[in-house]
């Protein structure tokens, strides 16, 4: 466009060249030149401002560009958006309908609930007195536990006692063995035997020299033991009393002989009558049925005081 106008211009020059006088044509030609620098002006300016066009086209080309991108970017936003609220309204809902429901379940199931807080508080308690009661039976058996090694302890001292006690009462009686005369040890006594014919005369409830002698040695061993209980108990054979005789039956004739051997025992120790006990078993506590010799004697049994034992097991 620009081009043309310039060969337009160009064109009347000539003509005006050619018509006019020298000076017409110097002032032609002056203003021709104006008009030529009034031309590359506005040509520079035509130029500056088609660059500038063409930055302006350019810059809203790109302006459109990110109009067009934004568009897009704002419906895929908008359609997120959409979808978001979409699934937090029924996320919302769904929360609403899981309180409600559980609302109603605390509402219907609290009578329930309290019934069963009260249950196991019931059973708790329960379960707390029968550890109370555990705990105090542990402290009892351990009390006991330590009561019965003690009441072993005793007993075993009681057992070693008795059995020096019935070596010391054998030594005593030595002279004495094979003449009707036994010392044993079981159930923690000790049984002194001794034979009628070793210490009365037939039908008599008097003591012969030697079975006294028998009964003094057995009560200087035995004097000094304080802790001792001592029994002589009298046995006959099955053989009745005869009739006129001094004795209504056996059971007088056994004890007699007992009381007899007990004020010997007495006389020739220091032993305190409160533990000395005389008694008759008559005819019924044979030795030997078959030997009449052996169930008629004097059993003198030595125990120990169990008192403090026993104490020991009842407190």
């Amino acid at each position: 466009m620009l081009q043309a106008m310039r060969h337009t211009m160009l064109g009347m020059m000539v003509l005006l060249v050619a018509c006019v006088p020298s000076r017409k044509y110097e002032e032609a030609n002056a203003r021709l030149r104006a008009a030529q620098e009034s031309e590359a002006k506005a040509l520079e300016s035509a130029q500056r401002t088609e660059a500038a066009m063409k930055e302006q086209q350019a810059h809203l080309e790109d302006l459109r560009s990110r109009k067009e991108k934004l568009e897009r970017d704002t419906l895929t936003l908008g359609t997120s958006l959409r979808r978001m609220n979409s699934q937090y309204d029924k996320i919302n809902a769904l929360n609403n309908e899981l309180l409600e429901k559980y609302n109603a379940l605390l509402s219907g199931h609290g009578t329930e609930n309290r019934k069963l807080l009260s249950d196991l508080e019931s059973t708790r308690l329960k379960l707390q007195v029968k550890e109370d009661s555990l705990a105090r039976l542990a402290g009892s058996l351990a009390e006991r536990e330590a009561s019965l090694a003690l009441l072993q302890e005793e007993l075993a001292k009681k057992d070693a006692a008795m059995s020096a006690l019935k070596e010391k009462v054998s030594a005593a009686l030595t002279g004495f063995e094979g003449k009707g005369l036994t010392v044993t040890q079981r159930d923690g006594k000790i049984y002194v035997s001794l034979e009628n014919k070793l210490l009365f005369p037939s039908g008599s409830t008097a003591v012969d020299k030697e079975g006294r002698q028998a009964l003094v040695n057995l009560a200087k061993a035995i004097e000094n033991e304080p802790d001792l209980n001592i029994l002589v108990e009298g046995h006959t054979d099955t053989d009745q009393v005869r009739g006129g005789s001094a004795f209504k039956d056996n059971w007088d004739l056994s004890v007699l002989r007992a009381t007899s051997v007990v004020r010997i025992l007495q006389e020739s120790s220091k032993i305190d009558p409160l533990r000395i006990t005389a008694g008759g078993r008559g005819e019924f506590l044979p030795l030997d049925a078959a030997d009449k010799a052996k169930n008629r004697r004097i059993e003198v049994i030595l125990a120990p005081d169990l008192r403090t034992l026993y104490n020991m097991v009842t407190d």
